[in-house]
């Protein structure tokens, strides 16, 4: 369990602004329920992002609650100390300690949660963000809170306090990176990429996508990186053209290419990159023609990003390049435009050109402006991927076709600068011939 003394006033502040922006509405989070298997046997801790984001606090069964009309604004339950668990499960903070350590205003066992919480929403003056069904119980407790406010209420004529989505309101913080997160996120983003060399310089020995699967686990510890920043995917052949694709359990063939979507957190802030390359290192004609295209693609697309530029229009420019080059593949005849507005084109392109990254590989953010709802143009201080992909999949074209089994994407993480963008991944090598020569140590 790490103590974060040395950042605990960045989440001090991250809670103050917070409760700024709060009006008369409070905040419930949740830690996600440790996983536990066959009764007993435990699996690894990740701690809920928004409740790592605003206390840095990383135990399980951890209830955070602000309201800002409260006489505590910030109120962290917590485990209680209990040196017999602990001999069991290791350390545990306790509310003193965790009070004192972790500069919460107001620090209680979680045995007090119920009982406390009904006065707690009682000065409410509005309503309550929370994110329901991640826990049954504690929705139970939080709808019976509510019931308990109504009845205190009498007949005011008040109802019921209404529920807001925690994720929409949180992600108006989250989204904007600040210059702490995103140092984190620069050692993410070329630890990670310094791995994925590493998976290069291994695939032409690798035998299996389980193979690839654990020797990146491997270097992801080598690089001192906390964890997997998500499920990885190693698809070989033509299950690269199954977008989450998940079980890594094939022989790799040597004629084959192989995408691999990996990416390591480092202080809960995730890489999320994708490369494709030949397994042995050597590019069949059709493969190249297909990846120089996706290649050129990406590249486009990662020029265009700046501020003031919309979700909407990186995704219309994605949709019709790669539309475009569908054609010069021969994939359809005809005209682009009825492609695109059939919407044939996602036979081959089904997905987006990219997401919002940070904390959860698919970040909190809206990609709604919020009060033109219109698409909402980039930011400085955003960080998101740039991921076109062409997926040729044999049902669609026929085992025959000279594309049949070709599935291509390239993913990097750009940073929205003042003038520009940075693309964090960059030490990833992902021209056909710097990957050739990773692959085959040339």
């Amino acid at each position: 369990m790490r103590v974060p003394l040395e950042n605990v006033k960045i989440f001090f502040d991250r809670r103050k602004n917070v409760l700024s922006k709060m009006g008369g509405n409070a905040l419930i989070l949740y830690s996600h329920p440790e996983a536990i298997r066959n009764g007993s046997v435990h699996h690894p801790f990740r701690q809920d992002s928004n409740l790592y984001y605003l206390t840095g606090f990383e135990e399980p069964e951890t209830i955070l609650v602000m309201n800002p009309l409260y006489k505590n604004k910030c109120i962290l339950f917590v485990r209680d100390k209990d040196l017999d668990k602990e001999t069991w499960d290791g350390f545990r903070f306790g509310p003193e300690l965790t009070q004192r350590m972790f500069e919460i205003e107001a620090v209680y066992s979680l045995s007090e949660y119920k009982n406390m919480l009904p006065d707690i929403l009682s000065k409410v003056d509005g309503g309550v963000y929370c994110e329901l069904h991640k826990n049954k119980i504690l929705d139970q407790i939080l709808f019976d809170s509510i019931s308990e406010v109504k009845r205190k209420r009498g007949r005011t004529g008040e109802g019921l306090l209404p529920i807001f989505d925690v994720n929409s309101f949180l992600g108006q913080f989250r989204v904007i990176k600040s210059e702490d997160e995103i140092v984190n996120h620069k050692i993410a983003c070329e630890k990670s990429s310094l791995v994925h060399v590493e998976l290069m310089k291994y695939v032409k020995t690798a035998k299996s996508e389980r193979h690839m699967h654990g020797y990146f686990l491997n270097q992801l510890a080598l690089y001192d990186l906390h964890r997997e920043g998500y499920g990885t995917i190693v698809a070989s052949g033509q299950r690269a053209c199954t977008l989450h694709y998940v079980f890594n359990d094939q022989d790799i063939k040597d004629n084959e290419l192989i995408l691999i979507d990996a990416g390591g957190e480092y202080n809960y802030m995730t890489a999320d990159i994708t490369r494709t390359y030949p397994a042995r290192g050597h590019w069949s004609e059709a493969q190249l023609k297909v990846y120089e295209q996706v290649l050129k693609i990406q590249e486009h697309m990662i020029a265009m990003v700046k501020p003031g530029v919309t979700w909407k229009a990186l995704q219309d420019e994605a949709t019709l390049r790669l539309t475009e080059a569908m054609f010069e593949l021969g994939l359809f005849s005809g005209r682009v435009q009825d492609i695109i507005a059939s919407g044939e084109y996602r036979k081959f392109y089904p997905h987006g050109i990219g997401h919002y990254l940070g904390y959860d590989v698919h970040d909190l953010g809206l990609y709604i402006d919020i009060n033109t709802k219109e698409s909402r143009p980039l930011e400085s201080g955003m960080v998101l991927t740039i991921e076109p992909g062409l997926y040729i999949s044999p049902r669609i074209v026929g085992e025959n076709h000279e594309l049949a089994g070709v599935g291509i994407r390239i993913e990097d993480n750009i940073l929205v600068t003042d003038q520009g963008c940075e693309n964090m991944t960059v030490k990833c090598p992902k021209t056909p011939d710097a990957l050739s020569k990773t692959i085959l140590g040339q």
